[in-house]
């Protein structure tokens, strides 16, 4: 199957700016949604301890340098409800997750918020998810940082189960239940869509056979989808999954030209050699106008590019 490759935008929820404006940043929201942007994805951090150099180290789920951008007492939207705002205030833009660390949050309440979410918003969200690196946001919830992998598991098949049966049973180490009903349940078919965070390896291929094959690529597998697509296709085939609707996530940044505006061109010119190793969604990071109206032209033409460049057949 052929998808027509998607555009997302980064938005930064987050700040060092004690007197940061967020109507500002709903008004960038909007301006993505009326630009014809396909999706809008936030950050999580529930809170900081003060090992912040953590963030660098990737055998603990970390970014090789990588650095946390605002300090622990910066200011971190808690995602779920920016992202209910965000649909009140649009009309059709997706809204998603990079990433949710959905462990930290018990699984029925995180369940019923996702649901709800995505009935008020028509079907629009999506669920990104990761087992994140900090120790801290664990130790804060009560939560063992060593088993934040099977926390995850156990957190969606929770939720995939309250979304998809009307009487719900469930048995497992860390909880059981019988009898269960949850309602509404989410309008899209088949539950809130779930994209899994992480690297190759066997881990994350698991979850991505048992709750989804869409992978946000991690590390130095999103820098060479070249290999790591076709690595991750394997590996999910060797767990006895089936990769072949795999949806990927690429990146790309937005440029700049001198003026200041985003340079459209240079700004897609990588989402033809993305597409080409498998990417299905590309994800731009960068600044924005501040102005609304700037942002919206500026935003309309970066689709319109992305779209000559990227068109698919879907």
């Amino acid at each position: 199957m052929t998808r027509k490759p998607q555009v997302s935008l980064y938005l930064t929820t987050y700040t060092d700016d004690p007197n940061h404006d967020w109507n500002a940043t709903l008004d960038l929201a909007r301006a993505m949604d009326e630009a014809g942007v396909d999706r809008v994805v936030v950050a999580d951090h529930l809170v900081f301890g003060e090992n912040l150099n953590a963030y660098g180290d990737p055998a603990i789920g970390g970014m090789k340098g990588g650095r946390q951008p605002t300090g622990p007492d910066g200011n971190w939207l808690e995602p779920l409800i920016f992202l209910t705002t965000v649909a009140a205030t649009t009309t059709r833009i997706r809204l998603g997750n990079a990433i949710l660390l959905a462990a930290l949050r018990r699984p029925a309440v995180l369940a019923k918020q996702l649901a709800t979410m995505d009935v008020l918003s028509g079907g629009r969200i999506d669920l990104g998810v990761g087992v994140g690196w900090q120790r801290e946001e664990y130790d804060a919830v009560g939560l063992r940082f060593e088993d934040r992998g099977r926390l995850l598991d156990h957190t969606l098949e929770v939720c995939q189960l309250l979304w998809t049966q009307q009487r719900a049973a469930y048995d497992s180490p860390e909880l059981s239940f019988d009898g269960i009903h949850q309602m509404p349940k989410p309008m899209q078919a088949r539950g809130i869509p779930v994209w899994i965070s992480g690297t190759v390896n066997k881990r994350v291929a698991r979850r991505l056979s048992r709750f989804g094959t869409r992978w946000i690529p991690w590390g130095a597998d999103i820098v060479n989808l070249e290999e790591s697509v076709p690595a991750m296709k394997q590996m999910i085939a060797d767990v006895g999954g089936d990769p072949t609707d795999l949806e990927v996530q690429g990146t790309a940044v937005l440029k700049k030209g001198p003026d200041g505006a985003i340079d459209v061109d240079a700004s897609v010119a990588a989402v033809p050699k993305q597409v080409a190793a498998g990417a299905t969604d590309i994800r731009f990071g960068g600044s924005l106008p501040d102005d609304p109206a700037q942002a919206t032209e500026q935003l309309s033409q970066l689709v319109t590019a992305f779209r000559e460049v990227a068109p698919g057949d879907g």
